[in-house]
């Protein structure tokens, strides 16, 4: 099924497996990657705390964020993949681009680059090859 206003195409129809959305490589699918995980976690674990459903949600932004800036180029698309099994998600983000995320020192004088600070902070994260690119994942605990 594909959602031609908002340009995503959910995979999965079933909320009990993993819920997989492409989105276009652009700056507002973060946007559409966080409802997206609101949703889906929201639906998946009914009784989950707030706290827990946005740290999942700002988890995902940050690595769809990276992804769109980092790891495609105009044209491109990547994969959000979320997994939640009581209590766990785990959040996956698929892009074409082989190389990996690096973390930057702390800056005060730049506006960006304290996503992979921010994911150190949230949840134990993580970078596994793919036959075309990438997997930058991380996964979340509800605490």
């Amino acid at each position: 099924m594909v959602d031609k206003r908002q340009g995503t195409r959910p995979l999965n129809p079933n909320p009990d497996q993993p819920r997989q959305l492409v989105l276009a490589g652009e700056p507002q699918s973060a946007r559409q990657a966080r409802q997206f995980a609101r949703d889906y976690v929201m639906r998946s674990e009914p009784g989950a705390a707030e706290d827990y459903v946005d740290t999942i949600v700002l988890v995902t932004s940050e690595l769809v964020t990276n992804s769109i800036r980092y790891g495609t180029e105009p044209g491109d698309a990547l994969a959000l993949t979320l997994h939640t099994r009581r209590g766990r998600t785990r959040v996956e983000v698929r892009d074409p681009v082989r190389r990996r995320p690096q973390p930057r020192p702390e800056s005060h004088k730049r506006d960006r680059g304290r996503g992979l600070l921010i994911l150190d902070e949230l949840c134990h994260w993580g970078v596994d090859d793919a036959a075309f690119g990438k997997v930058v994942w991380a996964e979340v605990i509800a605490k």
